[in-house]
């Protein structure tokens, strides 16, 4: 489904990815850990088209299509959807227009108000949402957990076939956290094919969400690739051997 070949990408004249390689078939569940600043949320940003970084080298891959040559919204039309970790508020836009109109172009024909209104309300039931939050604008006066429940109920009207989650468990209570990942599960239960490419720096929300692989990421490029049970060692141990190795690895490269 999506294929990185050594990508470098760079915002304000700084390299932020250096020859990052990634590959998730259907279905695949990833997950990217590592520390602060190493390049996480730059990878979910450059997927979805932000414009604020240049990609240098190398090229993204989706179902065939160089994403490169495609803006943010082609790109969603595709089947990339991008839950951030600082969900937007926009003041004079109803949450009601913005999923409706959302849905209606991802599909290329104007949904029902009828239809719309019984999937807003099943999801927001799903989530256990106040209803009212449909009708406000969007995301403002929001708490972080309804923010984050705002972006899993647009996964559920808009079916994307790659879901991005950029820090999603941040700022959630532990019953918000239960709902969001049981959600998330549900969906991708019922959705097989669908991939899922997790950013986090805890491990909490891959008990709902069992990766398949489990990536460790510092410098702009993945160091360590292990199953599930790499995210339980990080918990237990930290980062500092992964870290420790690669300062090993550049001083002997150095070296030479």
């Amino acid at each position: 489904m999506l294929k990185i070949n050594n990508l470098e990408v760079s915002t304000d004249g700084k390299t932020i990815l250096k020859d990052f390689n990634l590959i998730i078939n259907d279905g695949e569940i990833h997950a990217i850990m590592g520390p602060n600043g190493v390049g996480k949320s730059t990878l979910s940003r450059v997927i979805m088209g932000d414009s604020n970084y240049k990609i240098n080298n190398g090229d993204i891959i989706f179902n065939g299509d160089n994403l490169s040559a495609l803006s943010t919204d082609e790109r969603a039309k595709k089947g990339i959807f991008l839950a951030m970790q600082y969900p937007m508020e926009i003041e004079g836009v109803s949450n009601q227009d913005f999923l409706r109109t959302a849905i209606s172009s991802i599909n290329n024909k104007r949904i029902g108000l009828y239809d719309f209104i019984l999937k807003c309300e099943k999801g927001a039931n799903e989530l256990s949402m106040n209803k009212d939050l449909i009708h406000r604008s969007l995301n403002v006066g929001f708490s972080g957990g309804e923010k984050k429940k705002n972006e899993v109920l647009q996964i559920k009207l808009l079916s994307p076939k790659f879901i991005i989650l950029d820090e999603l468990d941040s700022g959630l209570d532990v019953d918000s956290l239960r709902i969001v990942g049981e959600n998330i599960k549900k969906y991708k239960e019922e959705n097989k094919k669908t991939s899922i490419l997790i950013i986090t720096h805890h491990p909490k929300i891959l008990e709902y969400l069992k990766p398949d692989f489990v990536h460790v990421m510092n410098n702009g490029r993945i160091l360590k690739t292990g199953n599930y049970s790499l995210a339980n060692e990080i918990e237990k141990n930290g980062y500092n051997e992964y870290l420790n190795n690669e300062n090993i690895m550049t001083k002997e490269d150095t070296n030479e």
